[in-house]
């Protein structure tokens, strides 16, 4: 029976984008119930990039104005 991946985290390397594919690859760590991980690529077109550049940027603000109502 296959062990249930819990979360993905990005590894602390850069992300890279390959003209002749038209996708972007970032490296991930697979983090399993059991405690195992390994690391995998996370694929994305230009369009999942866009949409999430849009979504962190949202996130981004968010952290700051929570940062700010707790000053």
């Amino acid at each position: 029976m296959p062990v249930p991946v819990t979360h993905v985290t990005p590894v602390k390397r850069d992300a890279v984008y390959d003209p002749r594919a038209q996708q972007a690859a970032m490296a991930v760590t697979v983090h399993y119930e059991d405690g195992g991980v390994c690391e995998s690529m996370l694929v994305l077109t230009p369009a999942q990039v866009e949409l999430y550049y849009n979504q962190l940027g949202r996130m981004i603000k968010a952290r700051e104005s929570a940062q700010d109502r707790r000053r």
